[in-house]
């Protein structure tokens, strides 16, 4: 596997030059890249994407031997304000273009909940919030198609993409060689599933698992209502072997970015993960 982690988890936001500098001395090399959670000294609000700034970012990262496995652009396509709906698909379609000046391999998305506040809610498991979501992807992916550039589409348990059977009927509705998916098997497990989260990954591979192209990767524990948290790896409840078997009979050299590690533990995730790997 190649190994990475998100850009934030090192030290949250800071000037462009200090996350280079940090990338660089803790010798990382591949990382999900979201701009607003990373850096402070250039301004990314819609509209400023110009070819010459994606070559200054590009230079940067390429000349310290940084790649950008997801470029982060965590939007909420499903949310009910319309307005705010197409101002996500539009700031979504500009990080395409950055995706390609800075040779990312896919801008990276949830698929979202039927709430302005982003809380969970019944309506996001419906119909509605369904066919929203296809009708934001669409112009989206449509976008992408024409750009050239992967749109990575990750599912999670009390989104709209909720299981890996939404995530084979969107795959199927959408019907493009431009999507693939971020596997984040903890983020599909939840209170009733949790036991079973060997049957789920297995799911996954079953249904998309050659449109499977980075991997997320954590542990997590339960929480004081019984709800499935964030735990560091190795530190909880995720069995580890079922799934790094799947991922060496059919995914070799995937890119696996660790989630919430720092720069103190990020190579001893990488060897404990490694390990693993090895002896599946």
């Amino acid at each position: 596997m190649a190994f990475g982690m998100r850009a934030h988890d090192l030290g949250g936001k800071q000037t462009f030059d200090q996350l280079i500098d940090k990338l660089t001395e803790h010798k990382i090399n591949d990382i999900q890249l979201a701009f607003k959670k990373s850096i402070t000294d250039i301004d990314f609000s819609t509209g400023h994407y110009n070819p010459g700034l994606g070559r200054y970012i590009s230079k940067r990262l390429s000349d310290n031997n940084i790649h950008v496995a997801v470029l982060g652009c965590y939007i909420n396509p499903t949310t009910p304000d319309e307005p705010k709906r197409q101002a996500e698909v539009k700031r979504f379609i500009e990080h395409l273009k950055y995706a390609r000046a800075i040779g990312a391999d896919m801008v990276g998305t949830e698929t979202g909940r039927l709430d302005e506040n982003f809380k969970i809610v019944p309506a996001t498991y419906t119909e509605t919030c369904y066919q929203r979501l296809l009708k934001s992807m669409r112009e989206i992916v449509s976008a992408a198609e024409k750009l050239g550039v992967i749109v990575g589409v990750e599912g999670v348990a009390t989104h709209t993409l909720y299981s890996p059977e939404m995530m084979q009927r969107f795959l199927d509705d959408i019907d493009s060689p431009n999507v693939e998916v971020i596997l984040d098997p903890v983020n599909l497990l939840d209170r009733n599933n949790y036991k079973e989260q060997e049957a789920v990954i297995a799911k996954a591979f079953k249904y998309y698992g050659d449109r499977i192209s980075v991997m997320h990767i954590k542990d997590f524990k339960l929480d004081e209502n019984g709800d499935v948290a964030f735990e560091q790896v190795g530190e909880g409840l995720f069995n580890y072997a079922p799934l790094f078997k799947e991922l060496k009979a059919s995914k070799p050299h995937i890119t696996m970015l660790i989630e919430n590690s720092n720069g103190d533990r990020y190579h001893s995730d990488c060897d404990y993960l490694q390990k693993i790997y090895d002896e599946a």
